[in-house]
């Protein structure tokens, strides 16, 4: 029982980065009908917003610090954080370590106008295209920004820590009446998964509640019909999509304590996102979500030792597994509206 829980902690963490980044796409697909392959660079452009966010935080000039001397006597240099001299030096420190939290006041105002840029510069000119034209786009797009990335950044990982209050782990078994030690799991892995719940539940509260989310339901159902009413519905789905990169954005953020970003990292996630999406159903928000925690908790037990003993390298091929079998029964995905992807 305890490896079975430990497996879906596992499966639910892997699953939270899946269905933040369904969700986007989904969020795209359903409103513009764009196949965006450029989702997975706007994760990683998240992820770097952290990174880039600590070295700000890190930003020094050098003092002379007289209490600290060579073996000649003479005073050292020392570098000191700029925030040291607003916050005083702990302060500045612990700003510093909570980097990646304070990465949200960075990456949602620059994921906003990525995506605002990208639909308005480039994806506009493609909605009446085929969907082969987006996908080679997109992907184009999304090799650009990698790229980029890899020349402002290197091509080694970098490692972006978690605050130190959620550094380490907890045994969990303990909590729900196992041996001791029995389950331990990292915190941080923890806090991912209810930020991404909440992430989640916001996204559809806005969708839902909000007037302005109603309309793009509405715009989802019948363009046509939205715009008759005089109501400029692809102002709102630009926004839409700023928002989706949003989405996507702060879902690579908060992963980067668990996975150093890197410039590839993007591409590692969008062949799997895009899997998560078919497999739940093209434009459909609960079918992304429900799709990506559902693989992630496959590609949990499929990774177990005792899985893999009887099926080798099960774990790598589990999610295109269950694609393949979803899309010969049930071509829509799970939750898929018909006629979406069965023609």
């Amino acid at each position: 029982m305890d490896a079975i829980i430990l497996q879906i902690l596992n499966g639910l963490d892997k699953g939270s980065a899946y269905a933040l980044i369904a969700l986007g796409l989904t969020l795209i697909f359903g409103t513009l009908g764009v196949v965006n392959f450029a989702h997975g660079a706007l994760f990683m452009i998240g992820a770097f917003c952290a990174v880039t966010m600590q070295r700000l935080l890190t930003l020094s000039h050098t003092v002379i610090d007289p209490s600290q001397t060579d073996f000649l006597g003479n005073p050292l240099q020392t570098k000191v954080p700029y925030l040291a001299s607003v916050f005083g030096t702990e302060g500045a420190q612990a700003l510093i370590t909570w980097s990646v939290p304070l990465s949200i006041i960075l990456v949602i105002p620059v994921m906003l106008f990525v995506g605002w840029a990208m639909e308005r510069g480039l994806i506009k000119h493609f909605y009446k295209r085929p969907h082969a034209d987006q996908i080679l786009v997109t992907f184009g797009l999304a090799i650009v920004l990698q790229e980029i990335i890899r020349a402002i950044y290197g091509a080694n990982p970098i490692q972006s820590p978690a605050p130190p209050m959620f550094s380490g782990s907890i045994d969990i078994g303990e909590y729900l009446g196992f041996q001791a030690n029995a389950i331990v799991y990292p915190i941080w892995r923890l806090v991912y998964f209810a930020f991404s719940a909440v992430i989640i539940a916001a996204v559809f509260a806005f969708l839902q509640f909000t007037t302005f989310g109603m309309v793009v339901r509405a715009g989802m159902a019948d363009r046509e019909t939205v715009g008759m009413l005089g109501i400029d519905i692809d102002k709102r789905f630009t926004l839409m999509f700023g928002l989706a990169a949003a989405v996507a954005g702060l879902a690579g953020a908060m992963y980067a304590p668990i996975v150093s970003p890197n410039y590839h990292m993007g591409m590692d996630f969008l062949v799997l996102s895009f899997v998560v999406v078919v497999v739940g159903g093209m434009g459909s928000l609960p079918g992304a979500v429900f799709a990506g925690f559902l693989l992630g908790i496959l590609q949990g037990f499929a990774s177990m030792n005792e899985v893999k003993a009887v099926l080798p390298g099960i774990d790598q091929i589990v999610i295109y597994l269950v694609a393949i079998i979803i899309l010969l029964t049930r071509p829509r995905g799970l939750m898929g509206r018909a006629g979406v992807m069965e023609d």
